[in-house]
C-alpha cells in the first residue's frame, strides 16, 4: 500500500477491503493531537496514537494466528 499527499499536505493510502469497499487510511488535520482516519470511506474511524496502540497488539495477534486474542 502506497501513500500520497493531499493538498494539504497530509499522507493518504487507498485500498479494498474484502467486500471490494473503497476504504482509507490518512492523517487528520486535527490540531490538539495526532490522529489518522481509518475504515471504509462512508464510514471512517478517527484514532489517536493510544488508540492505535491499543489496536496493535490485537491486529498483530490476528496476523500470526487467523484470530483475536482471548483476553
Amino acid at each position: 500500500m502506497k501513500t500520497y499527499v493531499l493538498e494539504r499536505g497530509f499522507r493518504k493510502a487507498d485500498f479494498k477491503d474484502r467486500y471490494n469497499a473503497d476504504c482509507s487510511i490518512q492523517e487528520s488535520s486535527l490540531a490538539s493531537e495526532a490522529a489518522i482516519w481509518l475504515g471504509v470511506h462512508e464510514n471512517r474511524m478517527h484514532l489517536t496514537v493510544d488508540m492505535v496502540a491499543a489496536l496493535i497488539p490485537m491486529l498483530q495477534h490476528f496476523v500470526e494466528t487467523g484470530e483475536l486474542p482471548a483476553e
